[in-house]
């Protein structure tokens, strides 16, 4: 099979498309023929450094859209034919910039018919941590005020669509440009993170922080007593934050993705509900992946990027 692979760590340039042998379904897994699979910014996080990933050579991809081709032993859920999408295990089952790749089989749930491949491969990883941050971690309820950081970003013009749904009140963090969008996706409030100042607005229960540093220390300053900042920018995440939250009775932590069928089920019906919808900005065939990366490179993706195995 085709795959994009990298030996050695650094710039886009390391990624090749190569052969590999084609992967075989174990005990409770199912192979899956790559239809797209979507790109995101750990993808070239990794692509420059270890990360979480420690061994070389390295497919990256933990976005996956595609048909069934086969099933391992035990697999009830899945068969071969059926159209299935999801987040392989985060962080150490990545793979999907290949045209098959094997994934447990509850990492997948059947893809909504009212989205093809490349809108589904967009979903999942950046939908599941806005889902378990919205709601398995922070259970925002209606009527709540929430702040998303870089809301136009992978993570942030999905967290603010779940957060309207579940009733929010919803403030978002970008560049002016992209203002109207967040409006359109359900935003109440936007900043211009570059002319605004954040810490002016008034107080809110919850703030998703997709940026770490000194965002999220200031960040602190807006939130109510009792509130709560949940950070997935685990690189830079200070420290102390934690400490420095409970010294002013709010909550300061952080958190990780994970595979997680309940919440991918939950994620595809509000997909099959047109409640949540992907912006993509760029489609690319698999054999461009490096131009994806290049572009994520530049940390101003609006929405997401996604790579099409024909």
């Amino acid at each position: 099979m085709r795959a994009i692979s990298q030996n050695v760590y650094g710039g886009p340039e390391v990624l090749e498309e190569v052969e590999l042998d084609r992967p075989v379904p174990g005990p409770s897994e199912v192979l899956v023929r790559v239809r797209a699979a979507g790109m995101n910014p750990t993808d070239w996080k990794h692509r420059r450094f270890a990360g979480f990933l420690d061994r070389l050579p390295l497919v990256l991809g933990w976005d996956v859209s595609g048909v069934v081709e086969a099933v391992g032993i035990g697999v009830t859920l899945h068969a071969p034919g059926d159209e299935v999408f999801g987040m392989l295990p985060y962080p150490h089952g990545s793979g999907a910039f290949a045209e098959f790749v094997v994934a447990p089989a509850r990492a997948l749930v059947a893809k909504p018919e009212n989205v093809d491949h490349t809108q589904a491969a967009a979903v999942p990883l950046a939908a599941l941590t806005a889902w378990q941050v919205l709601v398995d971690a922070a259970g925002v309820r209606p009527g709540q005020r929430v702040l998303i950081h870089a809301a136009a970003g992978g993570v942030g013009h999905l967290a603010v669509q779940i957060a309207k749904h579940r009733g929010a009140h919803v403030i978002g963090t970008a560049s002016a440009p992209k203002h109207a969008l967040l409006r359109e996706l359900g935003a109440d409030e936007t900043i211009d993170y570059r002319t605004g100042d954040f810490t002016k607005i008034d107080p809110v229960d919850l703030v998703f922080d997709t940026q770490g540093g000194d965002t999220a220390v200031r960040s602190l300053d807006v939130l109510k007593p009792g509130g709560r900042l949940i950070s997935i920018a685990l690189g830079t995440f200070p420290k102390d934050l934690p400490g420095r939250a409970a010294a002013r009775d709010v909550i300061a932590h952080a958190l990780l993705v994970e595979h997680d069928q309940e919440g991918m089920r939950a994620v595809a019906g509000l997909v099959a509900s047109g409640a949540l919808r992907p912006v993509i900005e760029t489609v690319l065939p698999l054999a461009d992946a490096a131009k994806g990366h290049e572009l994520g490179d530049t940390d101003h993706v609006t929405g997401k990027i996604v790579l099409t195995v024909p």
